[in-house]
């Protein structure tokens, strides 16, 4: 998938290969941009693979004023479902009235501008519900009698970066991972630069007119140090963390917790079996390549999920966690979670080659910041391809990404489809399949007949067969690639079964 191509010029290159890299590589090429993206690492390795999975206007947001933020949040949720229903998915969230919190009357006002704000055509609204009895209770303390319940949705995040990084590339976009950008110089009104193949161990060199750091964290490092422009803003780094634990409750629904500093913490049914608790939020300084949740960050998620229900959650019921950095544009407050997580661009326009800056976003956003990184770019092409930018702005939330154009049939319908077409796989398998791939997952298992077809089944489902696929079409590389990132079958996995993937994987390298 990174073979390299190389045309006379770019019209954009851009360093960083998260869920902003990618969405917005993905925008340019379908509006006729030639691109070109480095990510150093995984796709979607770093910050975008570290998040709640939700697509969500965000409630506490509300708090903060920033109106703006959340109304385009909300707009967003609706589309990302109808353009990718097979990763995307409706929740339903209860946040249970507690006392000493925030008052029934704010949290009120809060869901009806939730409900109200932004556009909201399939989602349910807000509903009053009894906790004291019933399976919406279940497990929690006998003093939380009633809650509020609203919408929001679930989104496979990382597989959300691989999609807009496949549609990029079916577009004409070169996406080329475990590439380094070593520099960036700007020269007679171009960028020129010098990539590294970390695989590969040669070095190449492009030019492009606009250069776009989308970098995450490392973005101000990109600007200083790789392109020699400082940024005037600040980034802001803020650590979440999550924890996975088995499942706490037998019900679909999420929690969402008022914590007593202000914070709040959501428990989401995750992976059939298990429940997920996060996040945290405080101010990180430690190295960026090496991110783990810390005990004092497990111990405050489980004290504050403890707090609701009748059985405590300790750190000995953690069984997977994660934690990623949060490159959040630097607007002063004093408190982590009060930080905006609106997004700001900086364009720098000193020399004849511009270098557009990304700092802060959120997930659920990703498709407006492209445009808005689009709009502010448009001047500096020539007059063509300006009103071809323009001509197709919004493009990108009225076109399915792959895999997700079922929607005459919907899920259960596409569910059934592969079964019927290949019924050796199980009822679990082929949901499984679908919520990954979905039409995709027919054109990947055609022609096979049984489950040998398949190859080696590795546990939990996982077979040659799947691994290539991730390898030849989604930039799969490692195990970890495959079991923590394009999936979480991991959570299901030996010790054992993981080596003989990473063994496997690592004869396939070497064959390459």
């Amino acid at each position: 998938m990174s073979e390299f191509k190389k045309p006379d010029i770019y019209d954009i290159a851009i360093v960083g290969g998260g869920i902003n890299g990618c969405g917005l590589a993905r925008d340019a090429a379908g509006r006729g941009l030639k691109v070109f993206l480095c990510e150093r690492d995984d796709l979607g390795g770093a910050t975008s693979s570290a998040s709640t999975k939700l697509l969500h206007g965000g409630l506490r947001y509300l708090e903060h004023y920033e109106f703006r933020l959340v109304r385009e949040a909300l707009k967003e949720r609706e589309i990302l479902w109808g353009i990718a229903p097979h990763i995307v998915r409706p929740l339903r969230f209860v946040l249970p009235q507690a006392a000493g919190m925030r008052p029934a009357w704010l949290l009120r006002l809060g869901l009806f501008l939730y409900d109200h704000l932004g556009g909201r055509d399939l989602l349910p609204g807000t509903a009053v519900r009894d906790l004291s009895g019933g399976p919406l209770g279940q497990g929690l303390r006998p003093e939380l009698c009633r809650g509020y319940e609203y919408s929001d949705c679930w989104v496979e995040d990382n597989r959300l970066v691989i999609l807009n990084a496949r549609a990029a590339a079916r577009a004409g976009a070169t996406i080329m991972t475990r590439t380094s950008c070593l520099s960036a110089r700007a020269v007679g009104g171009r960028w020129t630069l010098t990539l590294e193949d970390r695989l590969g161990g040669r070095n190449h060199e492009i030019q492009a007119r606009v250069l776009v750091n989308a970098a995450g964290p490392w973005a101000t490092g990109v600007a200083a140090d790789i392109a020699r422009r400082p940024p005037k803003g600040r980034t802001r780094l803020v650590q979440g963390s999550h924890i996975v634990v088995r499942r706490l409750y037998d019900h679909d629904r999420c929690f969402i917790f008022q914590n007593g500093d202000g914070r709040i913490v959501f428990t989401i049914p995750y992976e059939d079996d298990f429940t997920l608790i996060g996040t945290t939020d405080r101010d990180y300084a430690g190295p960026l390549d090496s991110i783990t949740a810390s005990d004092d960050e497990i111990g405050y998620l489980c004290k504050a999920v403890s707090g609701y229900f009748r059985r405590p959650v300790t750190p000995a019921d953690v069984v997977w966690s994660y934690s990623g950095v949060r490159p959040l544009y630097d607007d002063g407050t004093d408190a982590a979670q009060k930080a905006t997580r609106d997004y700001t661009l900086e364009l720098d326009e000193s020399a004849a080659a511009p270098l557009l800056s990304i700092f802060g976003g959120k997930i659920t956003t990703y498709r407006r910041l492209a445009e808005a990184v689009l709009d502010r770019l448009a001047p500096h092409f020539e007059p063509g391809l300006r009103d071809q930018i323009a001509a197709r702005r919004g493009w990108t939330g009225r076109v399915c990404l792959p895999g997700g154009d079922f929607h005459c049939q919907g899920f259960a319908g596409q569910v059934e489809a592969l079964a019927t077409a290949h019924p050796f796989l199980t009822a679990e398998q082929a949901v499984r399949m679908t919520r990954f791939y979905g039409t995709e997952a027919l054109a990947m298992l055609a022609g096979a007949r049984d489950a040998s077809a398949l190859g080696r089944d590795f546990g939990a489902g996982l077979t040659e067969a799947e691994i290539d696929h991730m390898r030849r079409n989604e930039w799969a590389v490692t195990a970890e690639d495959v079991l923590w990132r394009r999936s979480k079958l991991g959570l299901r996995l030996d010790r054992r079964q993981v080596q003989a993937i990473r063994d496997s994987m690592s004869g396939l390298m070497t064959a390459a």
